[in-house]
């Protein structure tokens, strides 16, 4: 297998700073090809690599491809007279509470098969539209293809057919039916419905990503979903990510979220943090408050329409996402006010974060009756006011994480009291981060709770296929 491991820097390391640079982190690897160990055998003890491909592009795998694509990030082509028949990214894994936790399931692990609870006709779901993975059942073993991409690249598109006519051409399956995702835009709901000619199964996101966690465990009976990541399409058209679920492979039911917040910007809000910050500062005060730093080199003139276009309801749709409270969060305590890739505000916040924190920030979580709402307004307000004084940003990144582990365990309580259920799911991009999830494993289970998290797929949108072909069958 030999995937990227994610290993911890030593204090001392000589490494250049460009490498990893703002993480605690870097990924490592063993040599796996031949070509590999030629290249360690005199020279070299070590390389650095990085993949062969420029940003939101596909990996280039032919020789002439390369060289096009390429020409202007490398000085020199290795080739061989050996073809390279599919293109296939690395796996990357970390180690979470002694277990590997992959982040991308790619090469050394497709296509093999995982063991579904029960036999159907066969499914192929198409995955979500970010780091897009696809999904073939045969018999009762579905089949992940490895890692494809950001879709609304044309190219990645291009590569995202290939690899499921590849997929069916070695597994020897034509499907009977396509699941996809809600989101009537995804680049893969239209190839659902527009090109593939197979009657369509729309499964809700969040869904999957319960579905996901279940069916790797073979687990069909109902659990709690806790549900954290960036985005995903709601059933009410609000883009959701912070989400307490109940269900199954069949159904699921919405017992509460994240209160819903508005995006300024929309999608810009997503590679603007600051914005997420403005957002929350808006809905915590009314204004910016004096003392906050968080808009540094942003335009006054812009801070100011952006405010005013919020506060009105201007280009500024709702979300209930945990991914965007992250960003606002880092933005207030000034890590990054714009990224450069998906989650990078959210993977510096947690690389600050001091884990050795016990003490929460207030949050309120409230039920309407009908769901439980957790409201991080509370927590704002109190980490404006340590911003403000002074204090050091490990401890309050450190108290964040502790903040939601609490609320997560404290939702747990509540669903378990009126359901009766103790076996817990968490699920979604924002359980890459090893601090939350070591945090709220911990409370859960000292608390005699079930915890279901991933290991055979990844808990972001690269295990949404398996969900959607679980909940398929189904």
């Amino acid at each position: 297998e030999r995937p990227i491991v994610l290993l911890q820097k030593r204090v001392d390391h000589n490494l250049a700073e460009n490498i990893a640079p703002d993480n605690r982190y870097f990924g490592v690897m063993l040599p796996y090809t031949p070509l590999h160990y030629l290249l360690l055998q005199d020279a070299f003890n070590v390389l650095v690599m990085t993949s062969a491909n420029l940003s939101d592009e596909p990996i280039a795998f032919e020789d002439h491809e390369a060289c096009r694509r390429l020409n202007t990030i490398a000085d020199a082509f290795l080739v061989h007279s050996r073809r390279i028949h599919t293109r296939t990214d690395d796996s990357i894994a970390r180690v979470m509470a002694d277990r590997p936790l992959l982040l991308r399931r790619s090469r050394g692990f497709v296509p093999r098969g995982i063991a579904l609870p029960r036999e159907a006709p066969s499914i192929l779901a198409v995955g979500a539209e970010l780091k897009n993975t696809l999904c073939l059942t045969r018999g009762e073993r579905a089949f992940l293809s490895q890692h494809v991409g950001d879709l609304k690249n044309l190219d990645v598109y291009e590569s995202f057919k290939q690899t499921i006519a590849h997929l069916q051409s070695i597994l020897e399956v034509q499907p009977e039916k396509i699941a996809h995702d809600l989101h009537p835009d995804y680049y893969s709901t239209r190839y659902a419905l527009e090109e593939s000619g197979l009657e369509p199964v729309t499964v809700q996101h969040h869904h999957a990503h319960l579905a996901s966690c279940l069916a790797e465990h073979g687990v069909e009976e109902p659990a709690i979903g806790i549900i954290f990541d960036g985005t995903g399409y709601g059933d009410d058209g609000n883009v959701w990510g912070g989400e307490f679920l109940v269900g199954d492979l069949s159904r699921y039911e919405r017992i509460g979220h994240f209160r819903y917040q508005p995006m300024p910007g929309g999608d810009l809000a997503i590679k603007e943090p600051w914005r997420m910050a403005l957002s929350y500062l808006l809905s915590t005060y009314g204004e910016i408050p004096d003392g906050v730093n968080a808009f540094e080199g942003i335009p006054d003139n812009e801070l100011r329409l952006v405010a005013q276009a919020t506060l009105k309801g201007i280009n500024a749709p709702l979300t209930s996402s945990c991914g965007r409270l992250f960003d606002a969060v880092a933005a207030l305590l000034g890590l990054r006010q714009k990224v450069s890739f998906e989650g990078q505000a959210a993977m510096q916040l947690e690389m600050i974060s001091d884990p050795f924190q016990s003490k929460p920030y207030p949050h309120l979580l409230s039920d309407d009756e009908e769901r439980l709402i957790f409201d991080p307004l509370l927590m704002i307000d109190a980490i404006v006011k340590d911003c403000s004084e002074g204090r050091p940003v490990a401890e309050i990144g450190g108290r964040f994480h502790v903040s939601l582990a609490m609320m997560i365990e404290e939702v747990c309580f509540q669903v378990r009291g009126k359901t009766g259920l103790a076996k817990v799911v968490l699920s979604g991009g924002v359980f890459q981060n090893c601090l939350l999830t070591e945090l709220a494993v911990t409370r859960l289970e000292r608390s005699g709770f079930q915890i279901l998290t991933h290991s055979l797929v990844p808990p972001n949108d690269g295990g949404i296929a398996l969900g959607q072909a679980a909940v398929a069958v189904r």
